[in-house]
């Protein structure tokens, strides 16, 4: 039985409960326990480790995806008329004023932990069943996964909690950043021989393979040089520093990593979108991803797509968006001059040959489409950024959509549902009434450009999805050999990796198909807009930014920032109760 699906027939209810530091006497000793292994056989302890990246930790808005994107000129949730406001903890991800008691901070910390805290809890039980008949397997996608919730942890908040799993009473230490990340290194690259190749042991792009382990240390080398001087006031960071095992550089080990995986048995979607789709689990892109499993195995998360939707644009009757999140502006128009590019934005076509244009003259789609779970019909919003006024089926009060009289779904002209005299005119430019606070009146609540990238799954209702989350998958493998190309000296090929990313990628048929067009050069500033196309969303753009010197500097309701900002608050509900845990620097209590 593969041990994913034995999650739904064990209870972790002590591990859910609990972190890898305690709170009180009594969680210490319950969390030893089940650190001890006593609590779990190996296939269910693996299972909960790796449960872990659906339970939020990847998949809800507010965690890793909150704090790797809503700082950024990338994506914000404003507060929003009445809605959205929650004592300014999403305000304050975007004006960086988080301090050390943002609950979605602390929640982010918590969940990291809970991934860290379920992985050794993995190990341990594997070193109690050394006879396990996967046990070298599952020992080598336990330790990666352990790296990976390090990792992610390191790279959000300096710091990271960890107690040997090999050692009996080991204390409990919280390793560094700017020293431990050399030894992440060293170890995914010692654990590769042990692990499989994707496909192989009955594995799949939801468990931690060989590739897995290459694009994890590819990431790791490309941001190394940041987490060795964090708080580097010019944003000069040596990125060609000699790699941790001595040959090459940093640069080096990531084209070696990424050629790896680019050479192998992945291939880029022509469709950019299929990416991001509901039926996207055998992705011919996806190296490693959040399965999402819809049968109560684990849990789920439509917030990539619920949060950007309006709340009157309705893919069924039954559902609908949040009208929370946005683009901010100096994204958008990092695309002037791209709007073809086939990445931007993709219309949707029904099987009878109607496109849905959007633009007012598509007044009806065909009723082809429903829920499969409940019968109801289900519309298809287009997919990538969506500005200016939107269109949509609107409901007739008893519990559908207004139909035409051929039976077709009506579209017409959209308004806010909170304040309907307001049209549903998504504009690129904000205009706060305080440009340094995120926060819109009932009558502004129009504004931001909203990004349906991740496609809206009605099947489980507004907040599941079966949407897997890739964390790595080919497209990110590119980009990041083309920055590690450019920083080292090569820019003919990081131009090359570019295009090919540019010219993969086709528009619909609408527009015959056509593949998307190559640039002729690159410079810093081009290869960062197009990272930017590449990863838009995806938990990718505040390393960029730090890497390329832009996170500090002003943009929408942000201020000029401080260096020591591009880490997080140790939350300081665990500052107050935890021996051996500093707060980051520049943070006060």
């Amino acid at each position: 039985m593969n041990f994913i699906n034995k999650l739904s027939q064990t209870v972790f209810s002590v591990l859910l409960a609990g972190s890898i530091f305690s709170c009180t006497d009594l969680e210490e000793q319950v969390i030893d326990e089940v650190i001890g292994g006593q609590s779990s056989n190996p296939e269910s302890a693996m299972a909960a480790a790796y449960g872990q990246l659906a339970e939020g930790t990847f998949t809800d808005h507010g965690l890793v995806f909150g704090l790797q994107e809503y700082p950024t000129d990338e994506c914000m949730l404003p507060t929003r008329g009445s809605d959205w406001g929650d004592g300014g903890k999403w305000r304050a991800l975007t004006e960086f004023t988080w301090g050390t008691n943002n609950a979605q901070v602390s929640g982010t910390w918590n969940a990291l932990n809970s991934g860290i805290t379920k992985t050794l809890t993995a190990i341990e039980s594997l070193e109690e069943n050394p006879d396990y008949q996967n046990y070298e397997l599952f020992l080598a996608e336990a330790r990666g996964l352990l790296a990976f919730y390090t990792y992610t942890t390191l790279d959000l908040f300096n710091q990271a909690p960890y107690r040997d799993p090999f050692t009996d009473n080991a204390p409990l230490v919280f390793l560094q950043a700017n020293t431990e990340i050399d030894n992440l290194i060293a170890e995914v690259e010692s654990i590769i021989p042990s692990l499989a190749n994707l496909g192989e042991n009955n594995t799949y792009n939801g468990r931690f393979t060989k590739q897995a382990a290459y694009a994890l240390l590819a990431d790791m080398y490309l941001n190394r040089a940041v987490l060795k001087d964090r708080y580097n006031t010019s944003s000069n960071f040596n990125f060609t520093e000699v790699a941790v095992d001595n040959s090459g550089n940093d640069m080096e080990k990531v084209i070696y990593y990424t050629s790896l995986l680019i050479d192998g048995n992945f291939s880029l979607e022509s469709n950019y979108f299929d990416n991001f789709a509901i039926d996207n689990t055998n992705g011919s892109e996806i190296i490693f991803a959040v399965a999402q499993e819809n049968d109560n195995i684990r849990s789920s998360d439509n917030d990539f797509a619920y949060m950007s939707t309006g709340r009157a644009q309705k893919p069924t009757p039954d559902n609908r968006g949040t009208n929370a999140s946005n683009v901010e502006p100096e994204f958008y128009y990092t695309w002037d001059n791209n709007h073809d590019d086939p990445r931007f934005h993709r219309y949707y076509q029904y099987a009878d040959g109607t496109w849905f244009m959007n633009d007012g003259t598509t007044t009806s789609v065909p009723a082809e489409d429903t829920r499969p779970d409940t019968g109801g019909l289900w519309f298809h919003f287009n997919r990538g950024l969506q500005v200016g006024q939107q269109y949509g089926p609107t409901l007739d009060g008893k519990g559908g959509f207004n139909m035409t009289a051929d039976g077709r779904i009506a579209v017409s002209k959209l308004v806010m549902e909170k304040n309907t005299t307001i049209p549903m005119d998504y504009t690129p430019d904000l205009n706060f009434d305080n440009p340094l606070a995120a926060v819109f009146s009932q009558d502004q609540i129009n504004r931001g450009v909203r990004n349906f990238k991740w496609e809206f799954d009605p099947e489980y209702g507004n907040g599941s999805s079966a949407v897997d989350v890739p964390l790595y998958r080919l497209g990110g493998i590119y980009v990041m050999r083309a920055e590690a190309y450019f920083r080292n000296g090569q820019v003919a090929l990081a131009l090359n990796d570019i295009n090919t990313l540019r010219t993969s990628r086709t528009r619909e048929a609408l527009y015959n198909n056509a593949p998307g067009k190559a640039i002729t050069s690159l410079n810093e500033e081009t290869l960062y807009n197009e990272i930017g196309f590449e990863m838009y969303w995806e938990m990718y753009r505040r390393k960029q930014m730090i890497r390329f010197g832009t996170y500090d500097k002003p943009y929408t309701a942000k201020a000029e920032t401080q260096p020591y900002l591009r880490v997080f608050a140790i939350p300081q509900e665990t500052i107050d109760v935890t021996d051996g845990i500093n707060q980051n620097q520049g943070y006060t209590e």
